[in-house]
């Protein structure tokens, strides 16, 4: 995986992780957004530079994300937590004015060029919603933030290099792991103060429902799945041959075309129809770590969004966006 929030994580930032055998790999630049003339739009570490690459738009973008940048850390102290009264309400409030926005309005508000509007709502697309729905900018804003403040890196080696730090740490604490062991009921665990879920909701209906305040209970029970993925791994014997070279030092490529392209492949997964030009996540990790791949190969992984429950082959369309 790529992983935006590792870094900007202040928990993992309490954890040893580089003591405990886990590398973060940067890219040339966290992100390239190629539209179908051949141009592209590339977000950089510094928005003074990613500002230069977009037209027109250099002043608007560098109004809009300068400011959040330059507070990153003031920022993700506030929202990677629980909801509280903020440490730093000017930053956070700076934010929200822009954050409570759909991606699209913001987008079409604040850019003229489709290059800025594009990679916008490239980026706001990872919240698998419908980006006329408002407050899909704060993902644009955050996950932009985020690639200025900390970069949009890998792990040396794979992910599992952090799972592998995790269980060490945890294990120096006294704690254990089980694996293999079902478990159908609260009741099968141990007392305990607390038990967290990494569960949907209705899984957690049939294991803790029981245990539940019934107003609760019936609230996970109407419980509506969003929109799931369709992923594709490729082996290949040589780096994308991208239409525009700065696509080649990007981790991250998103592929969808134009603000109004994405934010229409978007809707129809929302309504439930699998779109004819999907927005694809693409991650070619063996750019710029080695490690990843046989040597002198390469591999690339890409998934796009499709309706919940889908059982749909995507693969065409997505090898067509590529």
């Amino acid at each position: 995986a790529i992983h935006p929030l590792a870094m900007a994580s202040p928990f993992f930032k309490s954890i040893p992780l580089t003591e405990l055998g886990v590398r973060f790999r940067q890219p040339g630049s966290p992100l390239a957004h190629p539209l179908d003339d051949g141009d592209a739009a590339v977000l950089e570490r510094s928005v003074s530079e990613t500002a230069e690459g977009l037209g027109s738009d250099t002043r608007a973008y560098t109004r809009l994300m300068g400011p959040l940048a330059r507070n990153t850390d003031k920022l993700i102290q506030d929202l990677l937590g629980p909801l509280r009264v903020p440490h730093h309400p000017i930053t956070l409030g700076r934010f929200g004015l822009s954050a409570i926005r759909s991606a699209y309005g913001l987008a079409n508000a604040r850019f003229d060029e489709p290059r800025a509007r594009a990679m916008f709502a490239g980026i706001a697309a990872h919240s698998m919603l419908s980006l006329r729905r408002p407050p899909t900018a704060a993902y644009g804003l955050m996950l932009g933030t985020i690639a200025h403040g900390y970069g949009w890196p890998t792990i040396e080696g794979g992910s599992q290099k952090l799972t592998d730090a995790l269980v060490a740490y945890l294990s120096g604490l006294g704690g254990r792991i089980v694996t293999d062991r079902r478990i159908e009921s609260l009741h099968e665990l141990p007392r305990s103060r607390a038990v967290l879920f990494d569960l949907t909701p209705k899984q957690v209906v049939a294991i803790a429902g029981d245990d539940l305040p019934a107003r609760y209970r019936r609230r996970l029970e109407r419980y509506q799945y969003g929109p799931g993925v369709f992923k594709i791994d490729f082996a290949l014997s040589e780096p994308i041959p991208w239409k525009a070279d700065v696509c080649r030092r990007a981790g991250t490529v998103h592929l969808g075309g134009t603000l109004e392209e994405i934010t229409a492949a978007e809707e129809a997964v929302v309504r439930g129809r699998h779109p004819d030009r999907p927005y694809v996540l693409l991650a070619q990790q063996t750019t710029f770590d080695e490690t990843r791949a046989p040597e002198g190969k390469h591999t690339v992984w890409a998934y796009c969004h499709v309706p919940s429950g889908s059982a749909g082959d995507m693969t065409q369309r997505i090898m067509s966006q590529i």
